[in-house]
């Protein structure tokens, strides 16, 4: 009891919300859960901890040495923000506004110090393929799985970062909490294009959020609905009434990019200043592709020339969104652009 009270005073001085321990022992229904899904086809082009259920829902696979996870979870509302309206950019969801990962890390690095400090062996694992840290969260009291497939607490709904300590000793289990969604069924609905297939089920292959990270072109059904979207979605979360609070109290003004900026930027300096997002094989193109959409569905006439430029570029996945987006503001000039290419 002793060490734990020292993790949970490190965990609250670090900024975590939420702190639960759970054993090491492997996550057997969602290694379950994950192969149905592959097999029904559900993840899409998405792998993460869907190309290796057996490693992802056995820690032990990846550190052997373990006996406890300590999970830890971070609020990144409000700090995200709103990112209002504004001509000529695009949205980002907000756990990609502020690097939040980047303080999870940290506050979990506190946590693991304790163990340091004791001489024990202890490592921070989060945002990483190694471990379904929602199920291991889910287990460890954190949350309860929400309808949205996200984990949700009564205090910030949805809007929570999740990791991990684990660590080379048994501490007590902390137990799960006795909550779920009830008849709430808000997200679902919210949901632009149906993804969410039925209570806790995301189908990928019509999730906005996945195909933003995906390689290859965005599916043409699914240009129309990405509207503003420059990376992710929040619309399921901002649906889900536990998270109304830290809703209504990101004011401020977060989470735009300036499109002609992300089109213009050269490689480098652009994955400098998105390097934080997941970005398919690290290649900007895919954040051009998106912004490409973005204009298409914004756009006015003025955008037409910067969106012929890309006519010509030597990336075929880049001249065909940019004939969409052309296309897509349509009118004269549009029309004018497009029969005076040959396209691709």
């Amino acid at each position: 009891m002793e060490i734990w009270e020292r993790l949970r005073a490190a965990a609250e001085e670090a900024g975590l919300a939420g702190l639960g321990v759970t054993t090491a022992a492997p996550f057997d229904d969602a290694r379950q859960t994950i192969i149905d899904r592959r097999t029904a086809g559900l993840n899409g082009r998405l792998q993460f901890t869907s190309a290796d259920p057996a490693t992802a829902t056995d820690i032990r696979a990846s550190f052997p040495w373990a006996r406890s996870l300590v999970v830890g979870s971070y609020p990144y509302l409000p700090d995200g923000g709103r990112p209002g309206h504004h001509p000529g950019s695009g949205r980002i969801a907000r756990f990609a506004v502020d690097q939040p990962y980047d303080a999870l890390r940290r506050a979990l690095g506190a946590v693991a110090a304790v163990f340091a400090a004791d001489g024990h062996r202890a490592e921070v694992i989060a945002d990483d393929n190694r471990l379904v840290d929602r199920a291991a969260a889910v287990r460890a009291g954190i949350g309860w799985w929400g309808k949205n497939t996200m984990v949700l607490d009564p205090k910030h709904g949805p809007w929570l970062l999740l990791g991990c300590v684990v660590a080379d000793l048994d501490l007590e289990p902390t137990p799960p909490m006795v909550r779920d969604c009830g008849t709430c069924a808000a997200c679902l609905p919210a949901c632009p294009t149906g993804a969410l297939v039925a209570p806790g089920v995301l189908d990928s292959r019509k999730c906005l959020a996945h195909w933003a990270q995906a390689p290859g072109d965005i599916p043409e059904e699914l240009r129309a609905p990405m509207g503003d979207r420059l990376y992710g979605c929040d619309d399921c979360l901002e649906a889900c009434p536990p998270g109304h609070r830290l809703l209504n109290a990101a004011v401020e003004t977060k989470g735009r990019v300036d499109l002609a900026e992300v089109l213009a930027t050269p490689d480098r300096a652009l994955l400098v200043r998105f390097g934080h997002m997941y970005i398919p094989k690290r290649n900007p193109d895919y954040l051009r592709r998106n912004a490409l959409v973005v204009l298409g569905n914004t756009g006015s006439e003025e955008d037409l020339a910067l969106l012929a430029g890309f006519l010509a570029h030597p990336n075929a996945m880049l001249r065909r969104h940019a004939q969409w987006a052309i296309s897509r503001i349509g009118g004269e000039a549009a029309m004018a652009i497009l029969s005076g290419s040959s396209g691709s």
